[in-house]
């Protein structure tokens, strides 16, 4: 055979087996962070303060042991994670609560609870978990949530403060405390598809089984019946298909890899640890807002004595025994001594009193508002999963001007059901919005001081 009919063969066979050896790669999803107005840097920034503010309020398992155990598991999968050429300064942290539960702040911050360590039946089980969770930061998906919020004006003090967080504002000097960092870790049902299947991408590349990311949600899925579902739900909403998604994927990355790992004698030991260690009291503590939490109990009924508030471009009375929970150029929050408690996930959350708030750009005139309204309340029933629209938007007055109003059901960060009375008026730059929450079975006490509020409300 001649030298350049080898050559030629040769040349054939790298480009066959270049083909069938890179399939994988090719046929494999791919994946790029969203729109963001934060730059990776600023991940960091905003993770590093969250996490110096978590370590403060979670009770975490103080097993060094525990901790190098899940770092080293944590390196394992970041090496094979696509950072677009992002360096992280990951950490990672077990935390002594028995819910089954992680989560991972911007910047790399990953805090894994021992209840997410003693569900998974295997280490590949214990890394599906942890690599969904390295992908919601690579893909920036807190960040990018946060962006879509300063889209919308919305301030994370003030929207944070009705939902638990859940949408909000993006400046980085809110971002920056736990408590209302809400906004970085409710994550969209897409956020959370998208992380499924980087995570399985992540395992199989890193010689794990994928299969254990589909069946490690299909045990939660299992507990969740007849009960209140994991608390890995109540963070991470549950996407269609999501089983079927992640078997796709591995379809797609060429099956099950040769040789997958599936445990190791190092997870083992680190489980038997954990379930050693002392239980926590009360599992997550609840932290005390700034402002003072409920400290046990419903809080006073509102006074009907009323003092002034005067904020930017409207003002209004609210009850004296009422406090001002934060102001800025897009609202503020009012409500009683103890109505702003911990959502159990450590978000501050107002359970009691009045929100106002204003969306820019939107609804500058009554023909707009009723959209304007709408899309309000589809934004907020997106991260809020089981929020309903008790009554839809009637036609109201507020200091003679056209409004709308409108009733909605959602889980109460006290525990139970609350009542949000959302009232929406066209102003000449954008809408404003006044909420009026409290628990279901206290709502009437407070739509009589909420209907005050609002007959005081003046616009400059």
């Amino acid at each position: 055979m001649s030298r350049s009919k080898t050559v030629r063969r040769f040349i054939a066979v790298l480009a066959l087996c270049a083909f069938g050896c890179g399939s994988s790669l090719a046929q494999r999803t791919q994946l790029r962070p969203g729109w963001n107005l934060f730059s990776p840097q600023q991940d960091v920034q905003v993770g590093k303060e969250a996490a110096s503010d978590a370590l403060k309020r979670l009770p975490m398992c103080n097993s060094p042991n525990a901790d190098k155990y899940l770092t080293q598991l944590g390196k394992r999968l970041t090496d094979h994670l696509n950072t677009n050429g992002v360096q992280y300064p990951w950490e990672f942290h077990c935390v002594n609560d028995r819910s089954i539960n992680a989560f991972a702040l911007p910047g790399g911050y990953v805090f894994v609870n021992r209840g997410a360590i003693a569900a998974a039946d295997n280490e590949a089980e214990l890394a599906a978990v942890m690599a969904h969770e390295l992908s919601h930061v690579a893909l920036r998906h807190g960040t990018n949530q946060a962006t879509k919020a300063q889209a919308a004006q919305a301030g994370v003090g003030i929207f944070g403060a009705i939902f638990g967080g859940s949408t909000g504002g993006a400046l980085l000097t809110q971002l920056g405390s736990f408590t209302a960092g809400g906004v970085l870790l409710k994550y969209s049902r897409s956020a959370e598809t998208q992380a499924d299947v980087m995570g399985t991408q992540v395992l199989y590349d890193s010689g794990y089984d994928p299969r254990a990311m589909a069946q490690f949600f299909e045990k939660l899925q299992q507990e969740s019946k007849g009960k209140n579902p994991p608390e890995f739900f109540s963070d991470h909403p549950s996407p269609d298909h999501r089983v079927e998604r992640v078997n796709e994927e591995i379809e797609k990355l060429g099956g099950i890899p040769a040789n997958a790992q599936r445990d190791s004698a190092d997870f083992e030991a680190a489980k038997r640890e954990v379930m050693k260690l002392p239980i926590a009291k009360n599992g997550v503590p609840r932290a005390a807002p700034s402002s003072g939490g409920n400290q046990g109990g419903p809080p006073p009924a509102p006074s009907e004595k009323m003092v002034d508030y005067d904020g930017s471009g409207v003002s209004l009375k609210y009850p004296d025994n009422w406090k001002q929970f934060g102001s800025d150029e897009n609202g503020a929050a009012f409500g009683p001594q103890g109505g702003l408690v911990n959502d159990g996930s450590g978000h501050a959350a107002l359970a009691y009193g009045v929100t106002i708030g204003s969306v820019m750009g939107q609804g500058t005139n009554a023909n707009e508002l009723g959209s304007a309204t709408q899309a309000l309340t589809s934004e907020l029933q997106k991260s809020n999963p089981n929020m309903k629209v008790t009554r839809e938007a009637q036609s109201v007055k507020l200091n003679e001007k056209a409004a709308l109003s409108t009733y909605l059901s959602n889980d109460s960060p006290g525990g139970g059901q609350e009542t949000d009375w959302i009232v929406t008026v066209a102003r000449p730059d954008g809408m404003m919005y006044f909420v009026c929450t409290a628990p279901q079975g206290e709502f009437e006490t407070y739509r009589k001081a909420c209907g005050a509020v609002l007959d005081s409300v003046r616009f400059h």
